[in-house]
């Protein structure tokens, strides 16, 4: 028996996804949303026609929603459900997701914010929700409890208010990521300190990237990222519209890694260039991020870690996340998530691959060769700058001068080269 939700974008109900009988996931738009004027598109890979969308298209960007494979079949248990079947996971936990969608049943109209959605959360109790998280990611099962966020982390959104964290019910939007420290993988140490001083690393280098800052617990760090896809408008909280490289290229999320299927370098400049409202801006923002991430040894800056930010309908390359410093770990694997110039290990990288991610033309590898200098200089002289700056502030961790060793080798060895 088919079965179908009504897809809420910015407030408005955008359409209809429906699951077949034969399990087939089946999205369209309604004929009263394309009939408005701001009938903006959920995402560049389902543009508004009236025609329906098949699996093909539609399974990828509805199914880049949820966690990655391990949260989500621990959600799934808890839920009762098949982890395999995105349509019922989106039905239970689809009420507060990355970006502007929200799911409701057929005809139910979206849940109205009161002051009862409001939970706060005691941070002398915080080691124990963070202990809970572990069981229930996103607190999946608990009653009004309809969060989701892609990615394979313990993590809970919350709501900032007054300086206070707060849960949220009913599918109310939040502000704020909180990322304990990545626990069950022995191999992953201290990954809260390693993330901070990449963000702040990456702000002090002139990129565009997520607000955080760490806080502590009685037993340990945490950090506290703000949403660059939610606004505080009016004393109210708005969601922006984002996705995902993946969701735009309707590449399935499990495929996420280039050597598994997923985007390209290549194929996330196409979508930059093919979409985005300022092309040639966000085309050198998006290398820049990808020299940053060689820099920093961020081996898993895949297609789901690089995203589109629509803002009224217009697309533009969102501010750079989930920067992490995986190099310093050295049970994880040093493939990149994407070829740079055809190669996945970074020591086998050199100038000619860098040359291969511009036309072919020595006016743009000239270009490409400046910004590469001018990315390992100030790259390692911010992060030298930063290192002290966190250890006078009273912020210590022995992984930072890990990640300071790393970056000093690479950009020392691409400074060589030039």
């Amino acid at each position: 028996m088919a079965r179908t939700l009504d897809v809420w974008f910015h407030d408005r109900k955008a359409g209809r996804l429906t699951q077949d009988d034969s399990g087939r996931l089946i999205f369209a738009y309604g004929p009263e949303y394309l009939a408005t004027e701001q009938r903006w598109p959920v995402s560049v890979s389902l543009p508004t026609q009236e025609k329906e969308f098949e699996d093909a298209v539609t399974r990828p960007f509805f199914s880049g929603l949820l966690p990655d494979e391990f949260v989500r079949q621990k959600i799934a248990k808890l839920i009762g459900v098949s982890p395999r079947n995105p349509f019922s996971l989106l039905e239970a936990v689809g009420g507060e997701c990355a970006g502007a969608i929200s799911f409701y049943p057929e005809g139910e109209p979206p849940h109205r914010e009161n002051p009862d959605d409001i939970h706060f959360l005691d941070e002398g109790q915080l080691d124990e929700v963070f202990e809970e998280l572990k069981r229930r990611p996103f607190f999946a099962g608990e009653k009004d409890i309809r969060l989701s966020l892609a990615g394979a982390q313990d993590k809970l959104a919350v709501r900032m208010i007054d300086g206070k964290l707060a849960l949220m019910r009913g599918g109310a939007p939040t502000t704020h990521i909180l990322k304990p420290l990545i626990v069950g993988q022995e191999q992953i140490k201290d990954s809260v300190h390693n993330e901070l001083f990449c963000l702040l690393l990456a702000r002090r280098c002139g990129l565009a990237v997520a607000s955080a800052e760490i806080r502590f617990t009685g037993k340990q760090p945490f950090l506290l990222v703000e949403r660059y896809d939610r606004q505080w408008q009016g004393g109210h909280v708005v969601r922006l519209h984002q996705e995902d490289f993946c969701q735009a290229l309707s590449v399935p999320p499990e495929n996420k890694y280039e050597r598994e299927g997923g985007p390209s370098i290549a194929a996330c400049l196409e979508v930059i260039q093919k979409h985005s409202i300022q092309p040639v801006p966000d085309r050198l923002a998006f290398l820049n991020i990808v020299i940053f991430n060689y820099l920093i040894g961020n081996a898993d800056a895949h297609g789901k870690n690089f995203s589109l930010l629509h803002e009224n309908g217009m697309p533009r390359l969102a501010p750079a996340y989930d920067l992490l410093c995986t190099a310093v770990y050295p049970d994880l694997s040093a493939k990149v998530a994407m070829r740079i110039g055809g190669k996945y290990l970074p020591d086998q990288v050199f100038l000619r691959h860098w040359h291969r991610l511009v036309v072919d033309t020595a006016g743009a590898k000239r270009a490409m060769e400046k910004t590469l200098a001018e990315a390992a200089k100030k790259t390692i002289d911010q992060a030298s700058t930063l290192r002290v700056e966190l250890t006078e502030s009273g912020v210590r961790a022995d992984i930072f001068d890990a990640i300071l060793g790393l970056i000093r080798t690479r950009s020392e060895t691409l400074l060589k080269q030039l």
